[in-house]
């Protein structure tokens, strides 16, 4: 039976309902915001795992093209794999939602929102997100919620939640916030150099709206009528021996957690972990049964070292205090033939970027329900096995999309929009180790790497990744966290920004108890931290260097008015294809007038820009053209100064001392004014007799004359070498 709830949140009604679609589903909810809507099913299976230690749970967000009544583009009409939208949307979903799930469900969970309608006014991710953890809130999977979600932006001093496209677009600040009752779970966005106070007021404000969905939820639920929750599969259990375990391996396990460098740590705790196998398998006290119990209590003695060291003694694996950041090296221009490039390297994580120039040929067109558009800066992340030290295959998967994206975000409020750098702008960051946040250093890497390669940046952009411990009332907030730190603590959280502001934030919080003060210390240490880095980031650039490389595509731009840009074009496109041939340029013109010409040789292009001045400039007296002679009659010849303009270059003679000066055309009886100037050939009877002109030829003419109809006369103007 069809159940609706109604709740207002912002401009639009919230709109739940449940029961007449996707019935056989463990839960289904059609959420609508304005004219978008949203099905978002979750199911689980029937077979049961008791030896995983995180739960099997995945997210598939899609979006149909009917939603916007439009067809796919390209040769295959129906949707195919997961554009980068709906991964990154299927990441919002899932980051908030894993914890909340018990791990001893054992069970594979499958959540599938799908996009059914979009007015491209209200952005469907987040009612995807809210159809998703209400559908699984619903249902009958074990779950602790209920979580919501919504978007804040700060536009012109004031917080808007749920915005537009347009508010998001030309807003200050954009962040996407899920959270439950007690607290905040998950924020990510990026930002226009805004203060750390203006985030903790958007997260603030994003908070109570999250408390009112939460409670409709559960209003919803009381509606529908609760579902008798499936069994868990297994109690948790613990391995019998633990104790002696604790016993044998404790003592070396608190020096092994302390070895200087990832890989000899990595490397001495595996050899203790092989030799308690080796020692309890000899004693008979393991077994298939027990073995997964044997390493899950492993792991948690070396949790409970790492973490007691941080809380008690301030003191982290790599000897670190929690504020300290490791050493940092940078360089840039270390890749001659590319067009910017630059090395990160902090601690053990490292990061490559190359930025490379393009044309706007070369922009990313983005084919998708919110309307097309184009993409003139890109930033792509690429994480190989060897940064690890692993071996695997090379592909792009969620974490690369996500990573990048963050970076991205980062980066592209300080890059100058196409007006002001025509120019299509391409970062890859290549991570060559990996220890701890990579995504920042690729930030890092970026920044120096467009400013190396000549982009007018507006300042310069560092990250930091950060993390926290927690222990009831005690926390200890750290700076720079390494990769078992971000594994081992209870929030893991990076912001990236310039000297003046935030520009890039992301934030998963594994506990309930992060308050406000807790979140305004921890992002004080993080500017700070950031600051550190920027720091010595502008010891080796800070300013973006003047010109781009000589190996990058050269662009010319020009503005000229709409009307005229039929007269560039030609008759079936004969002037615009006749300018590219003989100067080698590539011509792109757009609707708005703006022209921009795309080659390799500055002369060349400099020469079909004011070929093109030419072609839409009013003619006026005293104006030298270099015209085309098109017709030569017994009068004259008709010259074409433009595709849209012709002038009259007339036989008749005048006396000498006239200001049209006199000549004669070659040795046939036609005559033709021109000008003076240059040396002048005397033939019989004290006339000048000027060059032979043809059908086609090129000449320098002047305009001497036009009259109230438009009339244009000219005349030759003389080289010294006629």
């Amino acid at each position: 039976m069809r159940k609706i709830l109604k709740l207002k949140i912002g401009r639009d009604e919230l709109v739940f309902e449940t029961g007449f679609m996707a019935k056989q589903a463990n839960g289904s909810v059609l959420a609508t915001y304005g004219g978008s809507s949203v099905l978002a099913t979750v199911c689980c299976s029937s077979n049961v795992r008791e030896d995983l230690d995180f739960v099997p749970f995945s997210v598939e967000y899609n979006e149909k093209y009917y939603a916007a009544g439009k067809i796919p583009g390209g040769f295959i009409k129906r949707e195919g794999k997961p554009k980068d939208k709906e991964i990154l949307v299927s990441r919002l979903i899932d980051r908030p939602m894993r914890p909340l799930f018990d791990k001893r469900f054992g069970r594979e969970i499958q959540v599938i929102p799908t996009t059914l309608a979009t007015d491209q006014l209200n952005p469907p991710d987040i009612v995807g997100m809210n159809a998703a953890f209400t559908a699984v809130f619903l249902s009958d999977i074990p779950f602790n919620g209920p979580i919501a979600a919504v978007r804040m932006v700060y536009l012109n001093g004031k917080f808007i939640v749920n915005p537009s496209f347009e508010e998001i677009h030309d807003s200050d600040l954009d962040i996407v916030v899920a959270g439950s009752l007690n607290g905040i779970t998950m924020v990510e966005g990026g930002a226009n150099e805004v203060s750390e106070d203006i985030l903790l007021s958007a997260i603030d404000g994003a908070h109570e709206y999250i408390k009112q969905i939460c409670n409709a939820q559960k209003e919803f639920l009381d509606i529908v009528g609760k579902k008798e929750k499936l069994p868990l599969a297994f109690e948790e259990k613990i391995f019998e021996f633990k104790d002696e375990l604790r016993d044998f391996v404790y003592a070396d396990l608190k020096e092994a957690c302390f070895v200087k460098g990832k890989l000899n740590r990595d490397k001495a705790i595996t050899l203790l972990r092989n030799k308690s196998y080796e020692h309890f398998s000899s004693l008979e006290k393991l077994t298939d049964s027990n073995e997964f119990l044997f390493h899950k209590a492993f792991d948690d003695f070396e949790k409970e070292i790492v973490r007691s060291s941080i809380l008690n003694d301030n003191i982290r694996t790599d000897g670190r205090t929690p504020n300290e950041i490791r050493d940092i090296i940078s360089e840039v221009d270390i890749l001659s033939r590319t067009h910017g490039s630059a090395l990160f390297t902090r601690g053990e994580t490292q990061a490559l970027a190359v930025t490379t120039l393009g044309t706007s040929i070369d922009e990313q067109i983005m084919d998708d329900i919110d309307g097309d558009k184009r993409l003139n800066f890109m930033l792509h992340y690429n994480f190989p096995p060897f940064s690890v030290g692993e071996t695997g295959r090379l592909m792009t998967g969620r974490r690369e999309i996500g990573h990048g994206h963050l970076a991205q975000r980062a980066l592209e409020s300080m890059v100058p929009g196409k007006n002001d750098f025509p120019y299509t702008i391409r970062v890859v960051s290549e991570v060559l180790e990996s220890n701890g946040s990579s995504s920042m250093a690729t930030v890092c890497a970026g920044s120096m790497s467009l400013m190396s390669a000549g982009v007018p940046v507006k300042g310069q952009v560092a990250g930091i990744a950060m993390g926290l411990i927690s222990e009831g009332d005690k926390y200890v907030v750290l700076s720079d966290i390494l990769g078992e730190e971000d594994h081992l603590g209870d929030m893991d959280f990076k912001v990236a920004g310039t000297k003046n502001g935030i520009t890039g934030f992301q934030m998963d919080i594994k506990i309930e108890n992060v308050t406000k003060d807790l979140m305004r210390d921890a992002l004080e240490q993080a500017r700070i931290g950031r600051i550190h880095i920027l720091s010595i980031m502008n010891t080796v650039i800070s300013n973006s260097r003047v010109g781009i490389s000589k190996y990058a595509p050269k662009i010319v731009q020009l503005q000229i008015d709409i009307d005229k840009i039929s007269l560039v074009i030609g008759s079936t496109g004969k002037t615009v294809k006749a300018i590219t041939d003989e100067f080698g340029v590539k011509v792109q013109i757009e609707q708005n007038g703006k022209i921009i010409l795309f080659g390799d040789d500055d002369f060349k292009m400099q020469k079909a820009k004011e070929r093109i001045e030419s072609i839409v400039r009013e003619p006026k007296v005293g104006e030298i053209y270099e015209g085309t002679v098109k017709k030569i009659n017994s009068f004259g010849a008709f010259i074409e100064l433009t595709p849209a303009k012709e002038g009259f270059l007339s036989t008749r003679l005048k006396p000498r001392d006239s200001k049209y000066g006199s000549g004669r055309f070659g040795n046939s009886n036609r005559y033709f004014r021109f000008g003076g100037g240059g040396e002048s050939i005397r033939g019989n009877a004290g006339l000048v007799r000027p060059p032979k002109l043809e059908e086609g030829q090129r000449i320098k003419v002047k305009i001497i004359d036009i009259d109230k109809f438009g009339k244009i006369d000219l005349e030759i103007v003389r080289d010294k070498d006629y």
